[in-house]
């Protein structure tokens, strides 16, 4: 079965990469890009398609707009394409459609098509009305009011897991990925620490140092070094440098 499919997004560059990763697919037929929501909904309107890639942040008419513009019968399909690692993950909480954040991984979206091959198979590809109101009021409520992540969406072996915050000891950086410490497991995500840094409740994580962040809760001894810097030993006896921003970060929080 052929998949007729529409992409949709405002930055050129994320089509291009979209379209040579689909490319790979020999049942998805590109029938259309749209570089607006006006475009998109016009697209929808009049013709059929089979697969939506809908990226969320746009200009004027987002995401959001097109999905509610568009008649509940004739919404495909659809993949939400966003750079906020957070709202993948609670829409992947939802189950009512995938998700796939930017800069989009080719194993990622390979995952993505099979649940789409499914559910078309299954004759249960579209969503209620229901399902699609709760995705957006989700969606929407991470646009509206500040919110940090509660899980992360990580990869296990074979598989992939969703990761409590709660349960990640610390996060060091690795260039343009981090790796995820928890309960003596490490986790590789696609993000990097200025970003995670933002998505993480300053009230629980800490960043200590350029190169890590810290659970409060997991810290149990503090090292002082001179007047610049220090050293962090956390309750699994991991001890991490602590520059002197992180180390007046704490004092901030009354910490130390």
């Amino acid at each position: 079965m052929t998949l007729r499919t529409v992409i949709v997004d405002d930055e050129p560059l994320a089509r291009d990469l979209l379209r040579a990763l689909l490319a790979a697919h020999k049942d998805i037929q590109i029938v259309a890009e749209c570089s607006d929501g006006e475009d998109a909904i016009a697209h929808l309107r009049a013709k059929p398609v089979d697969l939506l890639f809908l990226d969320v942040q746009m200009p004027e008419v987002d995401g959001f707009e097109v999905a509610r513009r568009i008649e509940l019968q004739r919404l495909p399909p659809t993949i939400f394409v966003t750079a906020y690692h957070e709202h993948a993950v609670r829409a992947f909480d939802i189950h009512a459609v995938d998700y796939l954040t930017k800069p989009v991984d080719a194993e990622r979206l390979a995952l993505a098509l099979e649940r789409v091959r499914e559910k078309i198979a299954a004759q249960a590809a579209l969503l209620t009305q229901e399902q699609l109101a709760a995705v957006l009021n989700e969606l929407r409520s991470g646009e509206d009011a500040k919110s940090y992540a509660v899980r992360f969406l990580v990869k296990d072996g074979e598989k992939e897991i969703l990761l409590p915050v709660a349960k990640i000891d610390w996060v060091e950086a690795a260039e343009y990925y981090c790796c995820l410490h928890s309960c003596g497991r490490s986790y590789m995500l696609r993000e990097t620490i200025s970003d995670l840094s933002e998505a993480m409740d300053p009230k629980d994580f800490v960043r200590i140092h350029r190169s890590a962040i810290v659970n409060l809760d997991r810290i149990a001894e503090i090292y002082r070094e001179g007047t610049a810097q220090g050293s962090i030993r956390l309750t699994d006896g991991q001890m991490l440098k602590m520059s002197k921003a992180g180390r007046e970060r704490l004092l901030a929080l009354g910490k130390m």
